[in-house]
Order: C-alpha cells, then sequence, then structure tokens
C-alpha cells in the first residue's frame, strides 16, 4: 500500500488521481492539496478521495507529487520540506514541472531527501500519456520503481537521466502540439478544397488516430509504414515529395532544438534562482 499526495488539484494533477482511481488504487491512499477550496471539494467528491492542506496531506505520504506550475515548484517545496522534516518517515519527492532540476528540490528538503523528475504530456487526460522519469542524487531504484508503477496509471513511462530531459521534453513534453497543428493545418487545407469543417475535422482526426494505432501496433516503424503507404507515382508520394522539398524533416529538427534550448533556460533559472536563495 503506497500513499500518495497530490499536491496541486489542476488538469495533471486530477489526470493523474483519475488514472490511479481507474488501476484500482483504493481513495483512502490518495490526497489531494489545492488551495482553491471550490476545486479541492469537487476533486474530493468526484474522486472519492481526501482534500486537505499541506500539512496534514504531506504527513505520512509515501509519495508526495507536486503538480503545480514550474514557478511555483520551489515555494511549493519548501513547504512540504517544512512539512516533512521532522517525520522519521520517508518520502519520496516527485516533481511533474518542466525545467526544474532535481537539484533545485533537493536543496529544500532535508539533506539525503530521496527526489524524482517526471516530464508527462498532457495526454495523460486521456489515459495515453507518455512520461518520462530521470531519479536525484538520493532517489533509489526502489523509488524509482514507485514513481513509475504511479505515472504508468496515465499512460507509457520511459526511464532516463536527467541530461536527457531537455530532449525528452522538446519531444514528447511538447510533442502533442505538434502534431495538433499538422492536424489543424490538414483540416484547414481540407476547407480550402471544398469539404465542410466537420467533415474535414473527422478526416484529418480520425486519421491521426489509426496512425497512431499503427506506430504504436508493435510492428513496423515510421518510416517502412510511410513506405507501404506511397504508391509509385501516386498520390501520397506526390505529397511527401512536397513536404521533403518544404522542408519538413529541418523544421520539424529546428523546432525540437527550439524547445529543447528552452528547457535548458527555464533549468538554468530555476538552479540561478536556487542558488540566489541559498546565498540570500
Amino acid at each position: 500500500m503506497t500513499r500518495i499526495a497530490v499536491v496541486g488539484g489542476g488538469r495533471i494533477g486530477e489526470a493523474l488521481i483519475a488514472g490511479l482511481r481507474e488501476s484500482g488504487t483504493e481513495p483512502s491512499d490518495i490526497v489531494v492539496v489545492e488551495a482553491v477550496q471550490a476545486r479541492a471539494d469537487e476533486l474530493a467528491k468526484k474522486y472519492n478521495v481526501l482534500a486537505t492542506g499541506l500539512d496534514i496531506g504531506c504527513e505520512g505520504a509515501d509519495v508526495i507529487v507536486v503538480a503545480v506550475k514550474p514557478q511555483d515548484v520551489p515555494a511549493v517545496v519548501d513547504r512540504i520540506g517544512d512539512a516533512i522534516s521532522d517525520s522519521v518517515h520517508e518520502s519520496i519527492v516527485v516533481s511533474l514541472a518542466a525545467g526544474v532540476p532535481t537539484q533545485v528540490l533537493e536543496n529544500k528538503l532535508s539533506a539525503g531527501s530521496p527526489v524524482l523528475r517526471v516530464m508527462p504530456n498532457t495526454a495523460m487526460l486521456v489515459g495515453h500519456g507518455v512520461s518520462a522519469v530521470c531519479k536525484g542524487r538520493y532517489a533509489r531504484d526502489e523509488h524509482l520503481e514507485q514513481v513509475v508503477t504511479i505515472m504508468e496509471s496515465v499512460g507509457l513511462v520511459v526511464v532516463v537521466s536527467e541530461a536527457q530531459m531537455d530532449a525528452v521534453t522538446a519531444i514528447s513534453g511538447s510533442g502533442p502540439a505538434y502534431f495538433f497543428l499538422l492536424a489543424e493545418a490538414m483540416i484547414d487545407a481540407g476547407v480550402e478544397r471544398g469539404l465542410p469543417r466537420d467533415v474535414a475535422v473527422k478526416l484529418a482526426t480520425g486519421t491521426a488516430l489509426g496512425a497512431g494505432a499503427m506506430l504504436t501496433g508493435g510492428g513496423e516503424g515510421p518510416a517502412e509504414l510511410r513506405y507501404n503507404v506511397s504508391s509509385p507515382g501516386g498520390t501520397t508520394a506526390a505529397a511527401i515529395r512536397t513536404l521533403e522539398a518544404s522542408g519538413l524533416r529541418a523544421a520539424v529538427a529546428d523546432a525540437v532544438e527550439a524547445a529543447a534550448s528552452r528547457s535548458r533556460s527555464l533549468a538554468q533559472a530555476a538552479t540561478s534562482d536556487d542558488d540566489d536563495d541559498e546565498n540570500g
């Protein structure tokens, strides 16, 4: 039995609670900490879990998941550190925030506290998320296994090093938006060619669903799947040739690098702010 405190009742926090309940976690093993009382009451009623203050919520928790905005993480973890500093019970602190290194959390907790960092994506809202997990300096393999099990309640989980987190953020963290943009462009192109918008939406989104199922089906990879659809001299081959000539691959590579660069900047800013706090 693992007692889990979810600090932050926004969309990501709720998605995790929903996934945990769906996977069979008992309501008594989940606590939500949410500052907005109306939202706290809503989550408590919807998922039959306890909604309470941070001190009570963190007391005795095996895993404390910080699901707040990145800029709020340092202050929240400060409060968590105060709440669990005198406890003899070991709590694993897990951050779901982009761009906040484990070091920032570790510096605000008691020496040797186990910290893990998770980069989820928004598809966890529908149970098909992709989450990457990395360990901090003091986290052990058993801590990693616990967190992986928790995140598997909302989708696929991979284990990476913290040095790879910027690339993860650029591929899977921001990735859903890339596919949304492609679908949006396909819909608009269909409308321009005379399709009613509702029909174009069904065609584009249904195609995305089917293509995703084929990609994750465990058979061929994306290059082979594309080749199989592209008959020589056919319509698909003509479209792919145009996309390639328009620099699609270079644009995607540039977009991924821009996202990774921004992630690095956020991490550097978080570390710098933390150093300022320590020196202040």
